[in-house]
């Protein structure tokens, strides 16, 4: 289990394609700190840790996860959001996030409010996902709150500490993110359309 806060960002050191898998090998600040079969999110896509190498180690992504989520995007060089599991006797600073990307979204505008910045992301609603305003929504990986939600469409603020730590600094309009709804939203969702 994941809280959504991000630890640091990993870099792309080498992708290598095995049929349909592919290996990830990312260098980060806390390499010496993994462990072989340790659970990772990169960009909220939690995947295990198979090889360590002085400072990179190595995942690797089934084609299930690569068809589900922005990872197959990848290229050298880019940088990812990164999150080791949450320890037992850790402060839950964040929402309950599971490391299980629903679907992709695509941001559809940022604006610079001097001091905050607002992203939009267009998502299909027909996958039976839903925001609500100040609900729970995790955007690559990072736990954040929804300001507006509408159908197909929701946005979230950053502050500064966010933007200069994580993605969103990288992140342009167009660009595809992972996105994964909040956990009781979706239950409650599934038993109203059981109930229906």
């Amino acid at each position: 289990m994941f809280t959504g806060i991000i630890e640091t960002l990993a870099r792309v050191e080498a992708i290598e394609k095995e049929n349909t898998n592919v290996h990830f090998t990312f260098s980060c600040a806390f390499t010496h700190e993994l462990k072989i079969d340790q659970s990772v999110a990169h960009n909220g896509v939690c995947l295990t840790v198979v090889k360590i190498n002085a400072d990179q180690y190595t995942v690797t992504a089934i084609d299930e996860t690569l068809q589900k989520t922005n990872l197959g995007n990848l290229k050298i060089g880019n940088y990812v959001n990164i999150e080791r599991c949450m320890p037992a006797n850790g402060r839950f600073d964040g929402h309950i996030v599971q490391g299980h990307v629903d679907q992709t979204g695509k941001v559809i505008s940022i604006i610079d409010n001097k001091g905050s910045w607002t992203y939009a992301i267009a998502y299909d609603q027909t996958a039976g996902n839903i925001t609500v305003e100040k609900g729970s929504i995790t955007i690559n990986g990072t736990s954040l709150t929804v300001v507006n939600s509408k159908n197909n469409e929701f946005s979230v603020c950053i502050i500064p500490y966010t933007f200069e730590h994580t993605v969103f600094n990288y992140l342009k309009v167009n660009d595809i993110v992972n996105l994964e709804f909040d956990i009781v939203g979706k239950y409650v969702a599934r038993l109203l359309g059981k109930i229906n």
